[in-house]
């Protein structure tokens, strides 16, 4: 099929010729180049990264789901001419050749241009799924919660026969030997890495023996980190109430468990890192918080030694105290004496003002009650019965002392007293005549 036998077979009586692995290799080449010398194929991208050389290595595969998968490369001249940033799950049609790459004896296709065709199925799902998890509020950054500053115990999530966690591991015993880790052993590929995860998730919340959790995975392509992507694992790291460092992947891989973590590092060895202080950091902030305490605690000491100096200086010269306070005594005495003097002697001052105004005032007072009494008289006089009667009036009352009033409450025959200024006589009525209508009540002659 590639247009050259691999053992090429000598006349007959001949011995067959025999290879070797460089010439073989070779020869394979030769044969793609002359087969295939310039091809285009499309499919979608896969485990890319670039290195420090500027040269691309990913894969290419089926965007339908179908196995088959090719090894690529684009050196750093053709990289330099692209005009997007390649991703996984990216489709892209390549332009460039077949060829053998002799170090390892592996197919390859080296890459002189690409062409974004769009996003491949996977990252399809990808970017779905992720809308759908960023809708129901799990990635919400108001979530979040802040990692332990000073933890005890750090829990890591990885398979117990992977790089990352052994990454991890050194970066814990190299930052902070004091912590104890405790490992939750899990899948982190393939079809069964998703419950795994999530049952590990569970343990570590139930079990609470933790103060932080690690997710931690390697590098590779968008199939080979899908178990990160899956939505129970995502929605168990939401969940978890321990709070977790997503350290999957390298700094150019995202997971959806990114997202939903507490705090994404760009790797294992970064989350390992994050999750603890650095030992000689927390030992020096320590040192500086003693001496701070140091020099605290020495001004108090100094401050009550100094009261106590003085406290003993007064304790030791009881008489000079006393002294001190008798000569207070006497100030405040002498002030006192001088204070009532001297309202004493604004008193006596005030004493002549004082009487002259009681006197005006007593005259005032006794002027108007003259008045005031005069009045009174006057009206007292004005109103003396006896005034009255010296003009020729008579006062007339009853047998009772009732003042008669009306000769309409008279009768005849009745006994009045009449009274003048000087003297009162006793009358008895033999007539009484009225004002108006039966004015004649009756008439009994020789009465007097």
């Amino acid at each position: 099929m590639l247009g050259l036998p691999v053992v090429e077979i000598a006349a007959e009586g001949r011995l067959p010729r025999i290879w070797s692995v460089g010439a073989l290799v070779l020869a394979v080449g030769d044969a793609l180049a002359a087969r295939f010398g310039a091809c285009s194929v499309r499919g979608e991208l896969s485990g890319f990264s670039r290195a420090a050389s500027g040269h691309c290595y990913f894969t290419l595969k089926d965007a339908d789901g179908a196995q088959a998968s090719l090894r690529c490369a684009m050196f750093r001249r053709a990289a330099g001419l692209l005009d997007f940033a390649p991703r996984d799950g990216l489709q892209v049609e390549l332009r460039g050749r077949l060829a053998v790459y002799e170090a390892r004896g592996e197919l390859q296709f080296v890459a002189e241009a690409m062409r974004a065709l769009g996003a491949g199925s996977l990252y399809e799902q990808f970017l779905a799924l992720k809308a759908k998890l960023e809708a129901e509020g799990l990635f919400d950054t108001a979530r979040k919660r802040r990692l332990p500053c000073y933890p005890q115990r750090i829990g890591v999530i990885s398979s117990l026969g992977a790089a990352a966690l052994h990454d991890v591991l050194v970066a814990l015993a190299r930052r902070a030997p004091q912590v104890s880790v405790l490992i939750y052993p899990s899948l982190v590929q393939g079809a069964e890495a998703p419950a795994a995860l999530v049952a590990a998730l569970a343990l570590a919340a139930e079990r609470r023996e933790v103060d932080t959790l690690i997710l931690a995975r390697g590098g590779g392509s968008l199939e080979d980190l899908w178990a990160f992507n899956d939505a129970r694992v995502v929605r168990a790291v939401a969940a978890s109430p321990i709070p977790i460092v997503c350290g999957v992947g390298h700094e150019t891989d995202v997971s959806l468990a990114d997202f939903a973590a507490d705090l994404r590092a760009p790797t294992p060895t970064a989350a390992a890192e994050l999750a603890v202080p650095l030992r000689d950091d927390t030992l020096a902030q320590l040192d500086a918080w003693a001496q701070r305490l140091r020099r605290h605690m020495q001004r108090r000491l100094d401050g009550a030694a100094q009261r106590l100096d003085q406290r003993a200086l007064r304790l030791a010269r009881p008489a000079q105290a006393l002294a001190r306070r008798a000569q207070q005594l006497q100030s405040l005495d002498a002030r006192r004496i001088q204070a009532l003097r001297g309202a004493l002697r604004r008193t006596i001052e005030n004493l002549p003002r004082l009487a002259s105004r009681l006197r005006r005032a007593q005259s005032g007072l006794l002027a108007l009650a003259s008045l005031r009494l005069s009045g009174l008289g006057r009206r007292l006089d004005g109103l003396d019965p006896g005034r009255v009667l010296s003009r020729g009036y008579a006062w007339v009352t009853d047998s009772r002392g009732r003042t008669v009033v009306s000769a309409r409450s008279v009768e005849v025959g009745q006994t009045l007293v009449t009274v003048w200024r000087d003297g009162r006589a006793l009358t008895e009525v033999s007539r009484v005549e009225c004002d108006g209508p039966g004015r004649e009540q009756g008439f009994r002659p020789g009465l007097q």
